[in-house]
């Protein structure tokens, strides 16, 4: 079993920044792509940003220029950081990764429990 536990969540002004950790722990294999979803209150979950295991980096229209994905590999850890955050960026953020055993073998999908991210005055 793999187990993702996120921090760095907390309440936040406007223009301010957070950066929100992930990490990976258990029976890992390999981590292909490693992500950030968030869900604000009513509303469905969403992407923010993921990363491949090369360290491409693919982001939502909402979050480019202001949030920066990074992961390191040998600490199966990845970062969200987060600047210029707007009241709209109030969500539950979500890691999420995916997971093989052999080359051959499917991706599973793990999901972390969230943190909270409140930008408010």
């Amino acid at each position: 079993q793999v187990q993702l536990v996120e921090s760095g969540g907390g309440l936040v002004q406007p223009g301010g920044s957070l950066r929100l950790s992930c990490t990976a722990s258990g029976s890992i294999g390999s981590i292909d792509h490693m992500a950030w979803y968030r869900q604000a209150p009513g509303k469905e979950r969403e992407l923010v940003a993921f990363i491949t295991s090369e360290g491409r980096a693919n982001y939502a229209d909402f979050v480019k220029g202001r949030f920066t994905i990074s992961r390191d590999n040998a600490k199966n850890t990845v970062d969200l950081q987060m600047n210029s955050l707007k009241p709209e960026d109030t969500a539950e953020y979500y890691c999420n990764v995916d997971i093989y055993y052999s080359d051959l073998a499917p991706r599973v999908n793990y999901w972390g429990k969230g943190t909270l991210v409140t930008v408010s005055s």
